[in-house]
């Protein structure tokens, strides 16, 4: 493999600055996330708190032990327990098949960044990924995008849900999921590896009963070996963890909500666009109702003093809230705003792996950390990576593509001015010459039908649209025939626009992690892990 580095834009300009460290960006942070004493600050910040060490590692330990047996695992889970050892974190929702790349993208990042601050450190760093199993969105999950021809097909998993159940309560039927499955693989060609991923898709199927199941097996499945923990946000039993956390959140929600605000007003005044969307009343909190499987929104109604539920169905007081949180915690989850801060108390975070969407809202959250004395951990930018297979690299080659415009705008625009350049200008002309002539004539026909035959104007101009619709079939027929001479040159460019710039979007966004599996092996992802990357903002585009 080779690493070539490029320094693209990112998908949002606040992410863009924040890459550039502004003096604009910087005073929404505590820390920036690109000096090693930065890291070595938050180390000695962490060491003066205290932390559930042994129960969150137990409660990890008991979560993962569906998923694997592997020693390295057991080595982090006794790491964590040590009073001196630190996390990477970062998270993502449990997208089928492990969703889009830049899911894996996040996991190599966290598992990169543990790594290289462990040995920077000379202190025990943990890899932790947070799957947002609370979350409800179910349309964002139920899909992956897949190249059928020269087109990219959205493949949604065909099991309905219509009500707003958490993704950690969503099953799925083992026949109808297995299917879906294969008919997903299959479009990614059958290789040497091909049998071997559908008897692990069988198998991992067989033993999941949920979204995050299904997700967790795999995730493990290719990155079992590195020590990696994971850990489910809408897991109840985690829950029980957090309960004192909900209480001061119920306790501070309309201060919480005042800061994030204030902090928004700042941001906009120097010219960014609010990240996080957030009334005056939000509580920054979900209850759950699990009989009928609806995650509420709640709001804080100030006049009454009391929270409610935001489509009116809930109402429980300050007291009445502290009780669900003490006695009933797996009734409450966070939102974008708390989520956060649960996750500040609850490990001990040398720094966490944000997407640049994550960046943007993390910045409205200062005030509301420092309300509960906390500072926010170093806010480190996920790798951005292009996976690029040398027969695409020869393809760019032969082209003659320009690498970073490939990656920024795709190449629709060259394999139209190929097309074009195709065009017999001359039999253009004579074609054009042919409709000019033919709308001149028939225009003199019907100048003398409006004083001869009026009653013919209507048979005459049906008829002139008959003869152009013909002239420009064949035009379209010859110009056809001319890119079928050519066929293999326009199959190129279609071939790299779906390998990097596919649907017209970057590739982290559309394709699938399996799709390297099937072509590279299982073992594909962990060797990537062999490569140094370098967090320094810039994309890295791997030769594969």
């Amino acid at each position: 493999m080779e690493i070539v580095n490029l320094s693209l834009p990112a998908t949002n300009r606040f992410a863009t600055e924040y890459l550039k460290q502004s003096s604009d960006i910087l005073s929404s942070f505590h820390y920036r996330y690109n000096g090693i004493d930065e890291y070595k600050e938050r180390l000695k910040e962490l060491m003066n708190r205290t932390f559930l060490r042994n129960e969150l590692a137990n409660h990890i330990e008991h979560y993962m032990e569906p998923f694997t047996k592997s020693e390295a695992v057991k080595a982090s889970l006794e790491k964590l327990r040590l009073s001196n050892s630190t996390v990477v974190i970062g998270g993502q929702q449990a997208g089928l098949l492990t969703g889009p790349l830049y899911s894996i993208h996040k996991v190599i990042s966290i598992i990169a960044l543990a790594k290289e601050k462990e040995k920077e450190l000379n202190s025990p760093v943990v890899p932790v990924f947070w799957i947002a199993g609370e979350d409800h969105d179910y349309q964002e999950v139920n899909h992956v995008y897949a190249q059928r021809g020269n087109t990219i097909e959205k493949m949604t998993y065909p099991e309905k849900v219509h009500d707003k159940r958490m993704v950690s309560d969503i099953g799925i039927n083992k026949e109808i999921c297995l299917k879906w499955a294969n008919d997903v693989i299959e479009t990614f060609g059958e290789t040497a590896f091909t049998n071997e991923l559908l008897g692990k898709m069988e198998e991992i199927i067989g033993k999941s009963a949920s979204f995050v199941d299904f997700f967790a097996h795999l995730i493990m499945y290719f990155f079992e070996d590195t020590g990696l923990l994971l850990i489910d946000s809408g897991d109840e039993k985690v829950r029980k963890l957090e309960k004192e956390f909900f209480i001061k959140q119920i306790q501070h929600a309309q201060e919480i909500t005042k800061l994030v605000i204030g902090q928004q007003a700042d941001l906009k005044n120097k010219g960014f666009m609010n990240a996080i969307e957030i009334s005056s009343q939000a509580a920054n909190l979900f209850y759950y109702d699990k009989e009928n499987f609806e995650r509420i929104l709640l709001e804080f109604d100030k006049e009454k003093n009391v929270f409610i539920g935001k489509d009116g169905s809930l109402e429980f007081t300050v007291e009445e809230m502290i009780e669900i949180a003490s006695e009933y915690p797996e009734k409450l989850s966070n939102n974008v705003v708390t989520r956060p801060m649960m996750q500040e108390w609850l490990f001990p975070t040398l720094a966490f792996i944000a997407g640049p969407g994550e960046i943007a809202y993390w910045a409205e959250l200062k005030a509301a950390f420092e309300l509960f004395g906390l500072k926010m951990p170093p806010i480190m930018p996920r790798l951005n990576i292009t996976l690029l297979e040398r027969s695409v690299e020869t393809d760019i080659n032969e082209l003659g593509l320009d690498l970073y415009e490939t990656l920024t705008v795709g190449t629709e625009k060259r394999k139209r001015e190929f097309i074009k350049s195709l065009k017999d200008e001359k039999l253009e002309n004579l074609f054009d010459g042919a409709k000019r002539n033919l709308l001149k004539n028939y225009g003199e026909i019907k100048e003398y039908l409006e004083q001869a035959d009026i009653g013919l104007l209507p048979l005459i101009k049906k008829n002139e649209d008959i003869l152009i619709k013909q002239l420009m079939f064949m035009e379209q027929k010859l110009d056809k025939a001319a890119q079928l001479k050519h066929e293999v040159v326009i199959n190129k460019f279609e071939r790299v626009e779906n390998a990097l710039w596919p649907a017209g979007s970057p590739q982290e966004r559309m394709l699938n992690g399996l799709y390297y599996a099937n072509h590279y092996g299982k073992d594909f992802f962990k060797d990537l892990l062999d490569e140094t990357f370098n967090f320094d903002g810039t994309h890295k585009v791997i030769k594969i």
